[in-house]
C-alpha cells in the first residue's frame, strides 16, 4: 500500500469515527462532561485543603473553672469543633463508634484539686483511628494542645516564686523541634492529592472508553466494515479510531493541569510543557493498555469488567495514599504494570523538585512499552474480528 492510500485510509477511518462520536450523546457525556466533572470535583473536594471543625466531644467529670477553661481551649483549636458534652466515657465511646464524633477528651473528677495540690493529674483523649487521615489530625491536635496545657501549672507556680517564664519553658522543653514540611508548607491536602486523584479517575474513563469504542465494532458486527475502510491495515484502523479520543482526552488533561496548577495554584517546580507532555504520554499509554487487554480476549462484556478492576487497582497501587515500596513484595512489582503508577512517579519528580530525566527515564520507558505491547497484539485482534467468534459472547 503506497503512502497516498495509507493516508486516505487513515483519514476515512478517522472521519468515520467522528461521525460515530457525534451520533450519540453518550460520547460527549463520557469524553467531555465526565472529565470536566472530575476536574471540578477534585478542585473543590478538599475545600481550603486542611481539616477543620472535626466534631469532638468532652467528658467533664470535674466541673470546675479549670476544666471549663480546658474545654474552651480545646474548642478554640481550628481542627476541633466541640459538638457535645457527655456524662461518661462509655457514652462518648459509643458516639465515636457511630461516627457522631471522631474523638473525645476526658477530664477526670478531682482534676483541679490534683493539679493545685501538686499531684499527678491525667487527661485522657480517645480518637477514631480506623480513618487514618482524620485520626491522625485529631491525635496531632490533641497532643499539641495538651502539651501546652500540661506545662501551664508548672509555669504558674514558677512565676509565683519569681522564675521567668522563658527559663521554665527552656527547662521543661530543652530541645525544641522546628518543622519545615518540604513542598507543602501549609500541609494542604489538595497539594498532594488533587492532581493524582484526578488522573486516577481519568485513567478509568480512558480505559473504559477505549475498550467500549473498539468493542462496539465486534458487538454490532461492523468490524469487517471498519477493516475494509482501513484497507485491511489493523494499525491504521486502531490509530484512526482512537485518535479523536486521544485529542479530546489530551485537551481535558491539559485543561485539568491549568485548573489545578494555574487557577488553584498548586505549587510545582517545572513548567506547564513537561506536565502537559507527560499527561499526553500517559493518555496514550493508558489507551495502549486498553487495546492490549482487549486484544487478549475481545469480548466487550467481559473486558469492561476487567478494565474497571484494573483502573481500581491502579488507584491503590499508584503510591499516593500508601508507599508502594512498603507493600508486600509481589504487590510492589505488580504496581509497575499500571501506567498511573509511572505517571505519579514522573509527576512527583516534576512537581516537587524537577530533579531531571535521570530519575524517571525508566518510568518514561515503561510508558512506551505499553504502546509496544499493544502493537504486538494487533494481529491477534485482527484475526479475532475476522473470525467473528467473539460476536455472540454476551
Amino acid at each position: 500500500m503506497n503512502d497516498n492510500k495509507r493516508h486516505n485510509a487513515f483519514y476515512s477511518v478517522f472521519r468515520r469515527e467522528l461521525r460515530r462520536m457525534v451520533s450519540r450523546k453518550l460520547y460527549f457525556v463520557v469524553c467531555v462532561v465526565l472529565p470536566l466533572f472530575c476536574i471540578f470535583f477534585m478542585a473543590t473536594i478538599f475545600g481550603n485543603g486542611q481539616m477543620e471543625n472535626i466534631p469532638v466531644g468532652i467528658v467533664d467529670q470535674d466541673q470546675t473553672s479549670m476544666s471549663r477553661e480546658i474545654t474552651r481551649q480545646i474548642d478554640a483549636v481550628p481542627t476541633f469543633r466541640v459538638t457535645r458534652h457527655y456524662a461518661d466515657a462509655e457514652t462518648a465511646r459509643k458516639a465515636v463508634q457511630s461516627k457522631e464524633i471522631y474523638g473525645f477528651l476526658v477530664i477526670p473528677d478531682q482534676f483541679e484539686t490534683d493539679v493545685t495540690g501538686g499531684r499527678e493529674a491525667i487527661l485522657s483523649y480517645y480518637y477514631h483511628y480506623a480513618l487514618l487521615s482524620v485520626g491522625g489530625e485529631v491525635r496531632s491536635a490533641f497532643e499539641s494542645t495538651l502539651r501546652t496545657l500540661s506545662m501551664a501549672p508548672i509555669v504558674l507556680q514558677a512565676a509565683s516564686i519569681g522564675v521567668a517564664k522563658e527559663d521554665v519553658t527552656t527547662f521543661l522543653l530543652p530541645i525544641k523541634s522546628s518543622n519545615h514540611p518540604l513542598f507543602n508548607p501549609d500541609l494542604n491536602y489538595s497539594v498532594y492529592l488533587s492532581q493524582p486523584f484526578f488522573y486516577i479517575f481519568f485513567q478509568v474513563i480512558v480505559l473504559l472508553v477505549t475498550v467500549y469504542v473498539i468493542g462496539l465494532e465486534i458487538k454490532f458486527r461492523t468490524g469487517d466494515e471498519w477493516l475494509s475502510i482501513a484497507k485491511g491495515n489493523m494499525l491504521i484502523a486502531i490509530l484512526g479510531k482512537l485518535l479523536p479520543y486521544t485529542i479530546i482526552f489530551s485537551i481535558m488533561g491539559v485543561f485539568a493541569n491549568y485548573i489545578l496548577f494555574g487557577v488553584i495554584n498548586i505549587p510545582f517546580s517545572c513548567g506547564f510543557w513537561p506536565l502537559n507532555l507527560t499527561t499526553i504520554l500517559f493518555i496514550i499509554a493508558t489507551q495502549a493498555l486498553a487495546v492490549f487487554i482487549f486484544s487478549l480476549f475481545p469480548a466487550i462484556s467481559i473486558i469492561i469488567s476487567i478494565v474497571s478492576m484494573v483502573g481500581s487497582l491502579g488507584a491503590t497501587l499508584s503510591g499516593v495514599t500508601f508507599p508502594v515500596a512498603s507493600m508486600f513484595v509481589p504487590v510492589y512489582y505488580t504496581s509497575f504494570l499500571f501506567p498511573v503508577r509511572h505517571f505519579v512517579v514522573i509527576c512527583q519528580n516534576l512537581l516537587y523538585g524537577d530533579y531531571g530525566f535521570a530519575y524517571t527515564w525508566q518510568n518514561f520507558s515503561l510508558l512506551f512499552v505499553y504502546v509496544l505491547l499493544a502493537l504486538l497484539l494487533l494481529p491477534h485482534l485482527k484475526n479475532a474480528i475476522l473470525s467473528r467468534k467473539y460476536e455472540n459472547i454476551e
